[in-house]
């Protein structure tokens, strides 16, 4: 088995992310790292927060990186095989740059932090992103120019999000479905990430990134810059900090995972966003995401038997 491993990006944080990690030991090093970053215990404060405080940028952030470096410890506490392959979609690409060995979860998590407060700072009050599903991609670009917004993630199987102020996206929203579009919608997360609006967080966030001290990777860790493989993570980092203002194409993404013969997908979650896009994508793969299950031990005899 070629097992991938796929870090979920924010907009699917939920009150019960970490239920499945209660009774994990492996898991209480990221939640120590994750409670000095965040300010309070990550499970307290998705019971208590309030529902706009769980999908702030800053919070969300911290919470899905959170939940994929305690889902990879509980899972692989020796660590993952050398051969695995690890991709992160958005602020996943951080999740997969700590599970692959480059930071340690609480330099991770630091990083995660300076990140969404450097997007906050470069974003408009009113900026966020949308969704259009089952528009070809030139009608998608026609969109977003004429609505003055950007599309931010090119995904598989016409889906693609867009970037902008609320307003703006609200209206291409309602165009696309006039267009045919099957779905579009804004969704709750409020910065326009992956586009050009975002361009005063890269330098401050390159400067993050160049302070901190990196590691070869452990594992296969593949960016969504150009979808390569990250060999020297020091040569990779400005294309990291970039990602925040350039587009995304997770597509590319997914058909270079096949292209280098994985045969089994697992989303570390939170959701299962990534697994469905990869289903549809990859037929020939065995496709599943951590909340498929009912128990961590239910993944562990999933991968024990690929």
């Amino acid at each position: 088995m070629t097992l991938a491993l796929l870090c979920s990006g924010q907009g699917h944080q939920n009150r019960e992310m970490f239920r499945l990690l209660a009774t994990e030991p492996d898991a209480h090093p990221v939640f120590e790292a994750a409670t000095a970053v965040l300010g309070t215990r990550p499970t307290d404060f998705c019971r208590t927060a309030a529902e706009a405080a769980l999908h702030a940028n800053r919070e969300g952030q911290i919470l899905c990186v959170t939940r994929a470096l305690a889902i990879a410890r509980a899972l692989f506490p020796t660590g993952a095989p050398s051969e695995t392959m690890v991709a992160g979609y958005s602020v996943g690409e951080m999740a997969a740059w700590g599970v692959a060995g480059i930071w340690s979860p609480m330099d991770t998590l630091k990083l995660v932090d300076q990140r969404a407060r450097a997007m906050d700072a470069a974003a408009g009050p009113d900026d966020g992103l949308g969704y259009v599903r089952g528009l070809p991609q030139a009608a998608v670009e026609h969109l977003v120019g004429r609505f003055g917004c950007a599309i931010a993630i090119v995904n598989p199987d016409l889906l693609f999000i867009v970037g902008g102020d609320r307003r703006s996206i609200d209206t291409l929203c309602a165009a696309a479905l006039e267009e045919g579009a099957a779905r579009a919608a804004p969704m709750m997360v409020h910065v326009a990430s992956h586009t050009k609006r975002l361009a005063g967080a890269v330098a401050p966030f390159d400067n993050a990134l160049a302070s901190v001290v990196m590691s070869r990777p452990t594992l296969r860790l593949m960016t969504a810059s150009g979808a390569t493989l990250v060999a020297d993570p020091h040569r990779a980092q400005k294309g990291l900090a970039r990602q925040l203002a350039e587009r995304i194409d997770w597509a590319d993404v997914i058909e270079a995972l096949a292209e280098r013969g994985v045969t089994a997908i697992l989303e570390l979650g939170p959701g299962r966003a990534l697994a469905e896009m990869a289903t549809i994508d990859l037929p020939a793969v065995e496709v599943r995401a951590v909340d498929d299950f009912h128990s961590l031990s239910g993944v562990k005899a999933w991968l024990a038997a690929r």
